[in-house]
């Protein structure tokens, strides 16, 4: 069956050097496209037909209804205040100390001028508040992450593990940013292995109160943001030891949360047996005082200890609704994945400001052209698209799937469903790590984009890059949310042949892993249509084929290996196939996600966008991969030569529409701020900007 997308490279032998590189850039330009006929005499003409039938009209208002939802006027609210506040506008040059002062004011007049409370929705609505905190990161991304510090982790662990007692005294002033604080978890040797922490926090029954101790400079808690300048309060995890009258003397009851007094309230002076230093000057996020804490015989009240998965008595006596350490650790850690789920929120809002600023400048810069022809838009060279449409599918892809997120831990809030929560544990964990890598990687790529003039520090790529790179890091190293993501699927994947119940994330793995498992069907293997590739069923059959192929092998190799390596030397051995599974996974989920998102889309235009933007996601991802489906005859030769040519033909059409997709994500000017991508006019705003 001849391709139904030619691939015309012949040459006449006798043409001229300066002919042959002519007919080359021609190619570069104008890739191979489905073409309706043949005759190579009309191949040019031809192209342009087809890229010109292939154009698809985008209604970008619905477009962008159907993207922003219903959160879209609390976002334009806080972007309008700060637009109309030049004085709290972030400068590109500034300096640590005027950047932490300036990000404080910002945050309080956000709250007490602006009236804007995020703190009210972290329990009653948690995708507006995400959507607060989107937009507050469109303004400074240090903004969003002390805005963060301040409701997400030092409010919500007052909110989420603490009980009424704690709520009544605390609420309001965190609220209206009286009570600033921080979450002091993380230590100098101890980061991802919470349940390692070596701070401590001893019941004195003689005096009813705890007393927090650094036992060594590894414990201090390292990395706390608010702590350096800001905090009045600090959320402290620390082992909870209770004295016992046998030969050990004490009882270690497992990682628990107290809230510790930092500074004095009036004359904001460091209370006694504390120590604060200042973390210093960092690569990126400069407008968070990240600080240092060590604490020498702190005594707080047995009421500081927020409660809600376990108590201890005035005489000493522990109380707890769940019967092990590891259970109330697990229930702990479960109540603060919001910050997952943030992350991987606003690391979307990253990509998409960095996608319309790249794509922005490539639409409007010109470089080369055909002899004696005006010059030709970098974005319209097949390198460019191949650089930035893939990128701008999978800032779609991540949209939806990180408001699928979103939605299923509101529903987790309200709910506490225990099947849920392990979902969302699992979901954000993985979201959060996938996202955050990949934005970070698109970042340079979207710097080198648009040459010498993505490195102006004025057109942003260098500070959010710098600001979001940390983002792989906290809230969960990337690596180690992965593992936690493959650890899920090897238990799912146990369950499932034990006949358990799987989660709603891994219903595929029940309803499918037997045909993912067999022999791939050899007549499948070879369809090579337009129309068979860009069936959904085929795509996401493909993403989960693989799924399941590196979940059977790697569960294969761990039996092997633990046979002589015990558990976890075979999970080191497997490790970066574990990481693997996980990201097929993920994207599976993504792709799941975006394809439901496509076909519950009511505005036909945008639909069909949509649709497009889908395809090029999900074939791109499966052209990256094509080793592993070449391997076991998933895809036949010539279909995965079908699955390329047609990748870039749906880049080539995407392009077509770049300017309506970035239009849609309805990020005005004055957020972007960049004056290489400003709507009108931009190499004005350049020039000005450098003082013509």
């Amino acid at each position: 069956m001849q391709s139904p997308y030619p691939d015309p490279t012949g040459e006449d032998e006798s043409q001229s050097i300066t002919s042959r590189r002519i007919q080359r850039l021609s190619l570069h330009l104008t890739p191979n496209y489905p073409q309706p006929q043949n005759d190579a005499t009309h191949h040019q003409l031809q192209l342009l037909e087809c890229a010109k039938a292939a154009m698809l009209k985008v209604d970008t208002d619905s477009l962008s209804n159907y993207l922003r939802g219903k959160h879209k006027d609390i976002q334009d609210r806080v972007l309008d205040y700060f637009n109309n506040r030049p004085d709290l506008q972030t400068p590109h040059e500034i300096l640590k100390d005027d950047h932490r002062e300036l990000c404080m004011r910002q945050l309080v007049a956000l709250v007490r001028d602006a009236g804007i409370r995020p703190f009210r929705y972290v329990i009653e609505d948690p995708a507006k508040y995400f959507a607060i905190l989107e937009a507050v990161g469109s303004v400074d991304v240090s903004l969003a992450i002390k805005m963060g510090v301040q409701y997400s982790l030092w409010g919500g662990s007052v909110l989420n593990l603490g009980t009424k007692k704690h709520k009544d005294k605390y609420f309001d002033g965190i609220d209206n940013m009286d009570y600033p604080g921080c979450f002091a978890m993380t230590e100098l040797h101890h980061g991802s292995n919470v349940q390692g922490l070596q701070t401590v926090a001893t019941f004195d029954p003689l005096t009813d109160e705890f007393i927090i101790d650094t036992p060594n400079d590894g414990a201090i808690k390292w990395w706390i943001g608010n702590a350096a300048v800001h905090g009045k309060f600090a959320t402290v995890f620390a082992k909870l030891m209770l004295p016992t009258h046998d030969t050990k003397g004490v009882s270690d009851m497992g990682v628990h949360a107290f809230i510790v007094p930092i500074r004095d309230f009036e004359t904001h002076q460091t209370l006694p047996g504390i120590e604060i230093h200042d973390c210093g000057h960092k690569v990126g996020l400069n407008g968070v005082d990240n600080g240092a804490l060590k604490f020498h015989s702190v005594r707080i009240p047995r009421d500081n200890l927020l409660n809600r998965f376990g108590d201890v008595s005035r005489d000493g006596k522990y109380t707890s609704s769940l019967p092990s350490i590891n259970k109330r650790f697990a229930a702990t850690l479960g109540e603060l994945v919001g910050g997952r789920v943030g992350l991987a929120y606003s690391s979307v809002s990253v990509l998409k400001i960095a996608a319309i600023i790249a794509i922005r400048y490539s639409l409007l810069r010109q470089q080369f052209g055909p002899p004696k022809q005006p010059e030709v838009t970098i974005l319209d060279y097949q390198s460019h698209q191949h650089k930035l449409m893939p990128m701008l599918a999978s800032t779609y892809a991540f949209h939806f799937a990180t408001l699928h997120l979103v939605e299923k831990y509101a529903e987790m809030k309200k709910t506490h469903d225990e099947q849920l929560v392990g979902d969302v544990h699992s979901l954000s964990a993985g979201l959060k790590a996938y996202v955050t890598g990949y934005t970070a990687k698109s970042l340079s790529i979207c710097r080198e984009a648009c040459g010498g003039h993505g490195y102006a520090a004025v057109n942003r790529f260098g500070s959010l890059r710098n600001d979001h790179d940390i983002f792989q890091t906290f809230e969960g190293d990337n690596t180690v949310l992965l593992q936690q993501v493959a650890g899920d699927l090897l238990k799912q994947y146990k369950e499932k042949f034990q006949g358990g119940t799987l989660t709603v994330t891994w219903n595929y793995l029940r309803e499918s892993m037997n045909s993912y498992l067999s022999q791939p069907n050899p007549v499948t293997a070879r369809w090579e249509s337009e129309d068979h590739l860009r069936d959904p069923k085929f795509q996401l059959d493909a993403f989960r084929y693989r799924t399941s192929r590196l979940l059977q092998s790697v569960a294969v190799r761990l039996r092997k290996h633990s046979k002589t390596l015990g558990s976890f030397g075979a999970w080191n051995r497997c490790l970066n196939h574990l990481l693997t599974l996980a990201e097929s996974h993920i994207e599976s989920v993504i792709l799941a996600k975006f394809i439901e998102s496509v076909q519950n889309c009511p505005d036909a235009s945008s639909r069909a966008a949509l649709k497009l933007v889908c395809d090029l996601y999900a074939l791109e991802r499966i052209w990256k991969d094509i080793g592993t489906y070449r391997n076991v005859d998933y895809v036949a030769p010539n279909k995965a030569k079908a699955i390329h040519k047609l990748s870039e033909y749906l880049s080539f059409r995407v392009r077509n529409i770049a300017r309506e997709l970035i239009d849609a994500f309805d990020i005005p000017d004055h957020v972007t701020r960049a004056p290489i991508a400003m709507q009108s006019d931009a190499y004005s705003h350049y020039t000005q900007y450098v003082g013509f």
